[in-house]
């Protein structure tokens, strides 16, 4: 594993990303664990209800005696800050061992409008045939934390109206940071070997707490790593507006514009995630993540998170993997004819990177 050496640069953008994460907390309190049960009925915030990801299924597995009975699931709640969105829903699958010992433990981040059970298929394999310890949560205003199919995208309406919270990403990496520190003190975890990934807003979650929390060890972002300001300015950026459109289609109003446009998009990322599209955006924060394992996996097609938005991130964490001296730690894959979709292949390179550098 390489040893992680923060310089004086990226210390410093991970203190001024932590002063904005903190600039819209509610009352922070210790951190506690509140016990849960299995959620019987998941709730999705779309119709109709996802049932089956080819990608997950595709999951590199071993078949191993006795697997069902040995594995173990935990549900419980972790209180992360004051209010109803500070009680972070977690799920933990791992095998039953007979002797105690740390084990690598790998972090899931679902996507849009879903929540931590549609990832259990992942989970499991992850957990029962390859030796992790596997976790999942509920991302702010999903899964447990959502009150209705709309919960999501009025949180995000607020959040343009108001200004006091950000549940577009950086909301939830709080609760990541919060989810590490519980992790770490966990006496089947191995701290030294705690990797993160997730599917597109997942993968985002994934990429912001790696640049902002150097204890996940191993990254992998799937469908999420982009410019948000190069999109803005090369007037691509319409794919990802067009995914949570009624915060945009809100803020055009209140500006009294007749349609969403650059000037809109800027103005709604500065307001809901400030820094999302300059300071935090990807050419500053991946390049953060060197040493530390970094596998992006995109589409090459994918409008939501464009290659031509890649170009600088990916030279510039290439050089800062140069200077650390483990370019065999980087390697970022778009593939062909893939648009913004998980696809098996990558998550059998995600599987494979895990096992390369949690399992050494």
């Amino acid at each position: 594993m390489a040893t992680v050496e923060t310089n004086d640069a990226a210390s410093e953008l991970r203190s001024q990303f932590l002063q904005v994460l903190r600039s819209r907390r509610p009352s922070e309190v210790p951190l506690s664990v509140i016990p849960g049960k299995p959620v019987k009925d998941p709730f999705f915030q779309e119709s109709p209800k996802p049932t089956f990801s080819e990608a997950m299924a595709s999951c590199p597995k071993e078949d191993i005696p006795n697997s069902n009975e040995l594995l173990q699931e935990e549900n419980f709640y972790l209180t992360t800050e004051e209010g109803g969105q500070g009680i972070l829903p977690v799920l933990v699958l791992s095998m039953k061992e007979s002797e105690k010992k740390r084990r690598p433990t790998i972090v899931f981040l679902h996507s849009t409008n879903k929540c931590k059970e549609w990832l259990r298929p992942l989970l499991e394999v992850t957990s029962a045939s390859r030796g992790y310890i596997a976790v999942a949560i509920d991302s702010r205003y999903h899964g447990e934390r959502a009150t209705s199919i709309t919960t999501y995208r009025e949180s995000l309406v607020s959040s343009w109206k108001n200004g006091d919270t950000m549940p577009f990403i950086f909301d939830s990496v709080w609760d990541l940071i919060k989810l590490v520190d519980y992790l770490t003190e966990r006496e089947d975890v191995d701290p030294s070997k705690i990797g993160i990934t997730g599917e597109s807003l997942g993968g985002m979650h994934a990429w912001f707490a790696a640049f902002v929390d150097t204890r996940y060890s191993v990254v992998v972002p799937i469908i999420g790593v982009q410019g948000f300001g190069w999109a803005i300015e090369h007037d691509k950026w319409q794919a990802r507006v067009n995914s949570i459109k009624a915060i945009f289609e809100e803020a055009s109003a209140d500006l009294d514009k007749s349609a969403i446009d650059k000037e809109v998009v800027q103005k709604v990322w500065d307001r809901i995630a400030p820094g999302l599209a300059s300071q935090f955006d990807a050419p500053y924060t991946v390049p953060t993540i060197a040493p530390r394992p970094l596998l992006i996996l995109n589409g090459a097609d994918d409008p939501r998170c464009p290659l031509g938005g890649l170009e600088i991130p990916e030279s510039r964490t290439l050089e800062a993997y140069e200077k650390a001296n483990c370019t065999q730690n980087f390697k970022l894959i778009a593939q062909p004819g893939i648009g913004h979709q998980m696809t098996p292949l990558m998550v059998k390179e995600a599987s494979d990177w895990f096992d390369r550098f949690l399992k050494v």
